[in-house]
């Protein structure tokens, strides 16, 4: 598959943008490249990836004008990451801004290059940060990990189910802070009186495996920790939970877009424009060293009414108030 240069991401004002700067010979104008390094599916991102691009330009970096993007998607694919990557660096970019896996094969680059990342989990414990106020390395962000919302997401699927008593928690071992996220979902479902029933996997050939062990359970609802594996499979583990009646919640909205029932977590598109912001300071001249890592701010319930009632589930009306968007 060829690389995904700056295609499809680029909005149509964007593009319209993308001109060259009025009265500046070509020869003279040095554009820095801002490149962007996914490691899932371009349809995966093309949402939030827009929310970036616009905020850049509001932040006066225009595509062809003051900078040039590039972006590329791996497609879950560690083989065209790598390949991905090594394009990239022989580009020589001001900054990556990775997601995913990519943000592995963006920070470990030699020599390295200034890493704004969104990442799912901890960056501490994934070692691409020395701390979180004093990053100390050529790598900074957002992190979108927030151990408090899982209890909220289990609030929430009692609500939708009040006889809720086994849950089904799905999660990679290899996801960076999942020990935090495990040992925080124990103690939510805990005080939920739930009894938490477990499963992991590293790809997607596992997590097949272990989905029949998950039926044989019987859980009577399923937390999907917001990490790599789970997201990328997102669309074939709704189609398991719907058929067997089991309402399926996790972080982000892409879940309940696929067919789970419901996601409280951050608003994706939010934590891509703060990206800009470290894209605009690094570009400036900023160490990425010196920037503290962001956690999210901006967080939004979405429910999927239409799986819910696919499942003879009622949504209760205090769900859809608080509701940021149901999907009917």
């Amino acid at each position: 598959m060829a690389p995904l240069r700056r295609r499809s991401i680029l909005t149509a004002a964007a593009a319209a943008a993308s001109v060259a700067a009025i009265g500046v010979p070509a020869q003279q104008r040095t554009r820095p490249v801002v490149a962007l390094l996914s490691g899932g599916r371009q349809s995966d991102t093309v949402h939030v990836v827009e929310a970036l691009v616009a905020e850049l330009r509001a932040l006066g970096h225009v595509d062809g004008q003051t900078i040039e993007l590039d972006a590329r998607y791996a497609d879950y694919s560690t083989t065209q990451g790598q390949r991905l990557a090594a394009e990239i660096a022989a580009r020589k970019p001001a900054v990556i801004v990775a997601n995913g896996h990519g943000i592995d094969l963006a920070f470990r680059l030699s020599p390295p290059l200034p890493v704004v990342f969104i990442h799912s989990g901890n960056p501490v414990d994934a070692g691409f940060v020395d701390s979180l106020p004093r990053p100390g390395r050529h790598a900074t962000g957002i992190s979108l990990m927030a151990l408090d919302l899982i209890a909220k997401r289990m609030e929430f699927l009692t609500q939708l189910r009040p006889r809720l008593k086994r849950l089904a928690l799905l999660a990679s071992p290899e996801h960076a802070g999942q020990q935090r996220e495990l040992a925080a979902s124990r103690a939510g479902a805990a005080a939920f009186g739930l009894e938490v029933l477990y499963h992991e996997a590293r790809t997607p050939a596992e997590l097949a495996a272990a989905l029949p062990k998950v039926a044989e359970d019987r859980p009577e609802a399923a937390l999907l920790f917001s990490d790599a594996l789970m997201f990328g499979q997102r669309e074939s583990l709704a189609a398991f939970f719907l058929a067997r009646g089991i309402p399926s919640a996790s972080g982000y909205s892409a879940f309940p877009d696929s067919g789970h029932v419901m996601s409280y977590g951050p608003e994706r598109k939010a934590v891509w424009r703060r990206a800009a912001h470290y894209v605009d300071r690094i570009v400036k001249g900023a160490r990425p060293s010196e920037l503290p890592v962001e956690l999210p701010t901006v967080f939004e319930l979405v429910i999927n009414r239409r799986s819910a009632n696919a499942m003879n589930l009622v949504v209760p009306n205090q769900l859809v108030v608080l509701a940021d968007r149901v999907i009917d």
